[in-house]
């Protein structure tokens, strides 16, 4: 898979977001109702890729910049957002090659936390984070609230 930085306004990026949305509607019933725009993943305040295979897009995700709030958040904490790998390119290590190369870019940005929300009804994506090294986190965003929803962070060293 080749790893392309593109931001988050592209039209793959953008394609690839509906995409996740439709799968946060058919195991959530809803879409993910967090604010997002193009420009909070617009460097230095973010980071969007997307990774290819022979040529089609196929994974993404992004963090954006989250400074300390009354949340628990921290600043030099970056929020990961829109993971995603089509339904026939899983089970590859895409993800997991993709969560490397944000964590790795964060590091280079001067982050020191990456943190996200996901939720009960994905476990693959917490196995994942789990696997990685994140841990649960006191709750924060549009979702902190929902009992379905979980926060991870992980701390971030060199890699």
């Amino acid at each position: 898979m080749e790893i392309r930085t593109t931001g988050f306004g592209h039209p793959d990026a953008q394609q690839l977001a509906a995409d996740v949305q439709q799968e946060y509607v058919l195991r959530y019933g809803d879409g993910d109702q967090t604010v997002m725009h193009t420009d909070h993943f617009d460097p230095p305040a973010g980071l969007f890729v997307i990774g290819y295979q022979d040529g089609e897009p196929v994974a993404c995700g992004g963090w954006r910049v989250k400074e300390r709030d009354a949340d628990g958040l921290r600043d030099g904490d970056a929020e990961l957002k829109r993971m995603y790998v089509v339904p026939t390119a899983r089970g590859k290590g895409y993800a997991r090659t993709l969560l490397r190369h944000l964590e790795a870019a964060a590091i280079a940005a001067g982050r020191t936390r990456l943190v996200l929300e996901t939720g009960t009804l994905q476990p693959e994506a917490v196995g994942l984070y789990t696997s990685e090294g994140y841990a649960e986190i006191r709750k924060f965003g549009f979702y902190k609230d929902h009992e379905l929803s979980i926060c991870m962070g992980k701390e971030l060293g060199a890699l």
